[in-house]
This record gives structure tokens, C-alpha cells and sequence, in this order.
């Protein structure tokens, strides 16, 4: 008996291959092989049904004639692609293009990559699920009507090479819509008084004579200061002292969007690249026992865990960490992610022996460090609370009062593993009733800060949190909007460039839809409903297509006539205002944003660049010259002397020193109000 297994990657089947005898033969097909053509729209469309034309591309059809090949040898041939809508398809368009019935062939499937699970799966065979083969066929032809019909009216309004799609226009417009509220932020000053107690107890106002003093209460200077004066003079005493014990709970395992963020803001990993690290851990690497599968399944919003898994974590931390480290009973979690459906479990690893000290001698620098995020979090999630004692001491003058907080770690619970990177904040012994000692009283000055820019782990747990998306698509979205230039990752934050502001204003005017969030999340709960077979694909196709199609015809009308102009990132010569690329009866010209008022133009093709301007600051590094220079994002400042002098700045520097630190500061406006920062220390002064 000779049988063919057929999964999607070469390292899979080279993984599986090593748990099996030699009447077994295991094979890539290296992704899908087949898929609608890349040159027509590749849907037929009769009386309201929908009908893909796939293809087997050129550069799939030698792969194809080998499986074909090998299936006609074998007595059986098993589909043994990843278990989700995504891997059935594959499965499917696999035995379509080798001529066999797609539910007739066993199709076995596996969490983890172990010879246990490959055996388990063999003994096991299941049919292809038609209704998850049907929801992800569902999402393909959405993607392409989107894409199809969409994306040449934004490239031939806009720029070439645009495009357009259901749900990374959703994910953009979350970008451009986080900038809006950025610029539109008007920051408002308050104040704080800060005290310094006893030597070394750290203590912040929060009241004065009667009134209590929250983070926005004093918004003047001047009222800080008279306070201040106020309370500089009096006597204080230790007033109420509150204890209490507080708890962290242990963190649930990994899901693939908890994994991203949590790679992201402790290793400094992007999506792309935890994805990636994680599919080899899944795949299969050397280990102790040879090559295997180290964790489960990377694409999943599920949090349960298998029975023998948790048992046998729960046996590895009472031998290695004691009783007290053991919860009574086994934890388990559910997900609370809008629209969960995959059937997989959580991420974790799948030999509890293959620590990270044993697999720092198999694994790779950032694979070990992967690894030994999920391995870790992975025993957190089945250990015992931490435990803090947190304390509140109040110091109260006749005119004030004054708070100081403070905790300690009592017991450290799952930190044993994951680590704490809180560090306490003692408080020392006080006694209510005794004398403090006011060593010294600040007035500090603060402003409002405006919403953080995105970053990609924080856009993902934004798409997660509103249904946008599933465990397969997120670090994919990301990536296309940066290769797409729809997004800057500067300082791992996502900034819009000025063409994703063009493109969202031009789709929430004419194809609102594509861009709401809701109707992107509702279309992903028909999906799900698609896989579960309480919903037809096909009505859902008809649903969409015809509202859409008509969308389309009535914003080629509204398009021709609105006038689109894109931002150039240059500032006019005479007035200062943003130069804007337009276009016109005799082709594409540049002219001020401020016309009429200024009535600046120029050929698109016209004139070089004049010469960089000059300003009258000296370079506090070098004291060369600063030039104000253009880039693709907008006007900077630089020394004349790069690339020996690296200064950068991307407001205008002035000749008013920091105050603080002596260095230059730039001139900032923040809509309506000026303010001077500090280049260097990002100190704030309102002149007056």
C-alpha cells in the first residue's frame, strides 16, 4: 500500500515525513495552486450567480503535474493542509486541479506537528468542510469585485498603482481617522504640585482648603504658584495610612493577535516577522527528540487548551516551582473577541520538556526568544496569582493635603515565569499622627498629549476588538499598507501619508461603505455564518454586488467631476502654504493650496528645485548652518554639514534656548496655539 500526503509547505512535509514508514510519501504544494486570474476579473456572473474561473497559474503547473502524478501511484491520498478556511480551500482547489473529487479524499487534520498528533490524524480522517471551503471562496471573490472594480478609479483619479479592499481601506481609514483627531488636538495646560516628604516619599496634591484637586483643576500658572507659596510654610503630619491586598491575575495563553501585540512591545517584532518566526516553531525544528513541531497552530482566536496539555504544565510547575505556585484547579479561558470562530486551540508549546535552556541549544536567537514568550505564558496562564500589598499615605497641613502611594510584591505567582518588570514603590514605616517633614514643594507645568498614533500591534488589537479581519489576515493588512505607501512606520508608530488622506476622503464620499468599519465587520459575521451553513454564499455575494456595482457607476460620475489634489510635501516659494499637484485641461500642474490668494503655479515638469533655505540659527551641534530641505513626507531641517553632522529637526528651529537643558527649541503650533519644545528634552514653553 503506498499513500500520498499533501500539505502546504516543504518544511511540513519534511517534518511529517520524518514520523512516518517509508509506504508514506509526503508533498508541498507550496500554497494554493490554484486562483482567479491575474489578468480579467475572473468571476462569471448569470442570473445572479456567481461563478469563479480559477486557474492554475504557470509557475504552479509543475507542482501540479507532480502531485498529479504521485496521487495516480498511491492507494489513498490524504488533503493534510492547515486546519482553517484558508487551508480547506487549499485542500479543495488541490484535488480540483488533480482531477479528483474533493470529498472523497480523507482529509486529516492536526494542531501540532508531533508524531503523536500525525498518527492520531491518520487514525482519523475527516471529509473537507464544503461550508468553510464556501465562506473563504465568499471572501476571495468579495476581495476581487472590491479590488476589480474599485482600484482603477482610485488610480486613474488619484496615482497609478493604487488600490482599494474591504478590509484594508477599513484598516486604513482607522489610521488616517487616529491622524485627524492628532491634528485637531488643541493641548491644554495644567499644573501639578509635587512634594517631596521625609527624605525620599514622593507625594502629589490632591487638595487645598476644601477643594479637591484633580489632574486638571489648576490650569494656571499663577494659581500654582500662589498655592505653592501657600503651602511651602505649614506643618505637616501623616495623616490616614490605607493598606490593601491587591491580586494580578495569571494572563490567558496566546491567540495570534495577543502574540503580535505582546512581540511586539517586548521583543520589538513586527506582525510579519512573529508570524514568520511562529510558522517555523509550527513547522517543525530540531529539537532534543528530533525534528518536530514546537508549537500548535500560529492562526487562531480560540483560548482553550487541550486536557493533557494543561496537565502536564500543571505537573511541570509543582515539580519544578512547588505546591504553592499551583492553583487548586486547572485554568481555562474563553475568548472574548468579537466573532471568534477558528476551531483550533491557543498557542503553546508542544513538548512541556523542550524548556527554553534546552531549546537555546537548537533554536536561533529570535526563534528562542518566540519560543520562549509563548513557552512561558503558556505556564503563567495555569499558575497562581500574584499577590501586592499596595499602601496610600495621606500628608495634611491646616491649608492641604497631600497623597503618596506605593506598592510591594508579597508574592510573586506567575511572575516566577513571566517576570515582572514593575518595580516596587516602598513607602517606609509611617505612624498616623507624626510630624512629616516637607523637604521640597515643585509647581510643574504639563499639557494635554493628543491620542497615540497607532502602532501595528495596537491597529491589530483595534481591527480584533471591532470584528475587522481574522487571525489570518492581520499582519497581512499591515504589511500591504506599507508596501502599498498608504503608511510611514516611524518609531513603530504608523503615520498616514498625504495619499491615504486623498484616498479615504475620496471613498468616504462616494463608497462610505467600504471604508465603515461596521459594514466590514458585518460582512465578517455573514462569513462566519457562511462556514457554520446557516447562510448562503451565493445570496451573499448577490447581496452585496448589486448595491455595490451600482455604487460604482454613480462614483465614476461624482469622480470625473471632483477636483483631487495631492499634497507634494513642498511649501509654496511666496506664501509659505502647501503646494498641491492638480490636474487640468492642459494636463498636471502644481499651484498653491491658498488660491486665490496666492496665485503660485508651475508646470509639473517645470524648474529644479531651488536651493535649500537658509536659516539664521547656527547647528547646536556643529555650528554649521540649518538648511530647511523636502522629502517625500514633508519639510525638515538639517545641518549643511551632513552627512558629518546628523542633526534633524521636523519643526523650525529658533535661537531661544531650552530652559531647561540650554538646548535650541523649535516652534510647534497645535491648531490655533503656539508653543516652543525643546529639540532635545521635548520641554514645553507658551510664549507669552
Amino acid at each position: 500500500m503506498k499513500h500520498l500526503i499533501i500539505v502546504e509547505s516543504p518544511t511540513k512535509a519534511k517534518t511529517i515525513k520524518n514520523f512516518l514508514g517509508k509506504e508514506y510519501e509526503v508533498i508541498a504544494s507550496k500554497g494554493h495552486v490554484r486562483d482567479l486570474p491575474k489578468s480579467s476579473f475572473g468571476i462569471k456572473i448569470e442570473e445572479g450567480t456567481f461563478k469563479p474561473e480559477y486557474r492554475v497559474a504557470k509557475e504552479n503547473a509543475k507542482i501540479v503535474s507532480e502531485i498529479k502524478a504521485k496521487a495516480k501511484a498511491s492507494d489513498t491520498v490524504f488533503i493534510a493542509t492547515d486546519e482553517d478556511r484558508e487551508g480547506e480551500a487549499i485542500g479543495y482547489h488541490i484535488a480540483m486541479a488533480i482531477g479528483k473529487e474533493p470529498e472523497e479524499l480523507p482529509r486529516i487534520v492536526f494542531h501540532e506537528i508531533t508524531k503523536t498528533a500525525i498518527i492520531h490524524a491518520l487514525e482519523n480522517p475527516r471529509k473537507l468542510d464544503i461550508q468553510s471551503i464556501n465562506a473563504q471562496q465568499t471572501r476571495r471573490l468579495l476581495d476581487r469585485i472590491v479590488g476589480y472594480k474599485l482600484s482603477p478609479l482610485l488610480a486613474s483619479k488619484i496615482q497609478k498603482g493604487l488600490s482599494a479592499g474591504r478590509v484594508q481601506s477599513s484598516a486604513l481609514k482607522i489610521v488616517v481617522d487616529r491622524e485627524r483627531e492628532i491634528r485637531a488636538f488643541k493641548p491644554e495646560e495644567y499644573w501639578s504640585l509635587d512634594a517631596l516628604f521625609n527624605g525620599n516619599v514622593e507625594a502629589q496634591l490632591v487638595e487645598f482648603e476644601g477643594q479637591k484637586i484633580d489632574k486638571m483643576t489648576i490650569s494656571q500658572g499663577d494659581r500654582a504658584r500662589y498655592i505653592e507659596t501657600n503651602l511651602k510654610e505649614e506643618t505637616y503630619t501623616v495623616g490616614t495610612i490605607e493598606t490593601k491586598a491587591r491580586k494580578t491575575s495569571s494572563p490567558p495563553p496566546f491567540m495570534t493577535s495577543t502574540l503580535q501585540q505582546t512581540a511586539s512591545s517586548m521583543l520589538g517584532f513586527s506582525p510579519k516577522k512573529t508570524m514568520m518566526l511562529a510558522q517555523s516553531l509550527y513547522e517543525g525544528v530540531k529539537t532534543h527528540q528530533g525534528t518536530q513541531g514546537v508549537i500548535t497552530y500560529m492562526r487562531t482566536d480560540s483560548l482553550s487548551l487541550a486536557k493533557e496539555a494543561v496537565d502536564k504544565a500543571r505537573e511541570h510547575i509543582k515539580s519544578t516551582y512547588g505546591t504553592a505556585y499551583l492553583p487548586a484547579k486547572p485554568a481555562f479561558y474563553s475568548t472574548k473577541s468579537k466573532g471568534a470562530q477558528e476551531a483550533h486551540e491557543a498557542i503553546r508549546p508542544t513538548v512541556i520538556d523542550f524548556t527554553p535552556e534546552v531549546a537555546a541549544k537548537f533554536l536561533d536567537k529570535d526563534e528562542l526568544r518566540l519560543y520562549t514568550l509563548i513557552y512561558t505564558r503558556f505556564l503563567a496562564c495555569q499558575m497562581t496569582d500574584a499577590q501586592f500589598e499596595s499602601q496610600t499615605v495621606f500628608f495634611t497641613c491646616n491649608k492641604g493635603v497631600f497623597k503618596a502611594s506605593g506598592r510591594k510584591l508579597v508574592f510573586d505567582g506567575f511572575y516566577k515565569v513571566y517576570g515582572n518588570s514593575d518595580k516596587d514603590k516602598l513607602l517606609p514605616t509611617l505612624t498616623t499622627g507624626d510630624r512629616a517633614f516637607l523637604d521640597s514643594l515643585v509647581a510643574n507645568q504639563h499639557f494635554t498629549e493628543p491620542p497615540a498614533r497607532y502602532s501595528e500591534a495596537s491597529l491589530i488589537k483595534k481591527l480584533e476588538s471591532l470584528g475587522i479581519g481574522r487571525p489570518s489576515t492581520y499582519a497581512p493588512t499591515v504589511s500591504l499598507l506599507t508596501a502599498r505607501d498608504y503608511i510611514n512606520v516611524e518609531k513603530k508608530q504608523l503615520v498616514p501619508t498625504d495619499t491615504a488622506f486623498v484616498v479615504i476622503e475620496l471613498l468616504e464620499k462616494n463608497f462610505a461603505e467600504i471604508v465603515d468599519s461596521n459594514f466590514t465587520s458585518s460582512m465578517e459575521e455573514k462569513l462566519d455564518e457562511i462556514a457554520e451553513n446557516s447562510r448562503d454564499w451565493q445570496h451573499v455575494l448577490s447581496e452585496f454586488y448589486g448595491p455595490f456595482i451600482a455604487q460604482i457607476e454613480e462614483g465614476k460620475k461624482n469622480i470625473a467631476s471632483q477636483k483631487v489634489a495631492i499634497p507634494t510635501g513642498e511649501d509654496c516659494p511666496e506664501c509659505g502654504a502647501p503646494l498641491l499637484q492638480r490636474k487640468g485641461r492642459y494636463g498636471e500642474f502644481i499651484a498653491c493650496s491658498a488660491f486665490p490668494k496666492c496665485k503660485y503655479s508651475k508646470n509639473l515638469a517645470a524648474s529644479p528645485k531651488a536651493a535649500p533655505a537658509k536659516l539664521d540659527v547656527p547647528c547646536p551641534e556643529c555650528g554649521g548652518d540649518i538648511l530647511q530641505r523636502s522629502s517625500r513626507r514633508g519639510k525638515f531641517y538639517g545641518c549643511a554639514n551632513y552627512p558629518k553632522c546628523t542633526f534633524i529637526s521636523t519643526y523650525e528651529p529658533t535661537a531661544t534656548p531650552c530652559p531647561e537643558c540650554g538646548y535650541l527649541m523649535a516652534a510647534k503650533t497645535l491648531r490655533g496655539k503656539a508653543l516652543l519644545e525643546c529639540i532635545k528634552c521635548k520641554h514645553k514653553v507658551i510664549p507669552e
